[in-house]
């Protein structure tokens, strides 16, 4: 199958999948009743994501994957750091507060096994986390620790409770200036703790 439209389908399945979640949450979204919605063959769900586990890992790593290109992009070209984060940190508030990762961090807490928890952290958390300490490397100049001291900071200046009140259903999707306000406090806040 072509790349693209390969590429149509594995969307086109995600945006069933999506659906689904939101309507009958993690249990009640069969991969037949996906593949249905998707117009897919439930033979292709199974040959491409091998379960309904490995089709929540592939929506987890969609769902995270423009972060990680746009952070890896900025340490590969050694950006400055303050700009990346300055640059990166509304795309990932969108992104962590959007319907999409509140509907995979609802399936992943209401799993009893833990299991759906583990692979969300594997392919978002463990993915994201270490490429913004990475760019924290150049504000702690090279320590290690001090940069992920301040990766930890930054990130809770930046979220702080946003994302467990939207998984809970108590916040309503943000709007772009509530995005954009939240961003230059937390960035605000950031530089006064890393001003010398």
């Amino acid at each position: 199958m072509r790349e693209e439209m390969k590429k149509r389908r594995h969307e086109a399945i995600a945006a069933a999948a999506y659906t689904l979640l939101a309507e009958k949450g993690y249990d009640g979204a069969s991969m037949l009743s996906i593949a249905k919605m998707a117009k897919a063959s439930n033979e292709t769900l199974y040959r491409w994501y091998g379960d309904k586990q490995g089709l929540f890992r592939a929506l987890v790593q969609d769902n995270a994957a423009q972060i990680a290109d746009e952070l890896g992009r900025a340490i590969s070209r050694n950006d400055d750091p303050l700009q990346t984060l300055e640059r990166v940190a509304p795309v990932f508030l969108n992104m962590l507060l959007g319907e999409r990762a509140v509907l995979l961090n609802r399936a992943a807490a209401s799993e009893p096994t833990g299991e759906l928890g583990a692979a969300l952290s594997a392919n978002g958390r463990d993915v994201v986390q270490p490429l913004f300490k990475d760019v924290m490397m150049g504000v702690a100049m090279g320590d290690s620790a001090k940069a992920e001291m301040l990766t930890g900071a930054f990130l809770g200046l930046l979220v702080g409770d946003l994302q467990i009140k939207r998984v809970i259903g108590v916040a309503p999707v943000p709007t772009a200036a509530q995005i954009d306000a939240r961003v230059t406090a937390g960035l605000y806040l950031f530089s006064k703790l890393v001003e010398k």
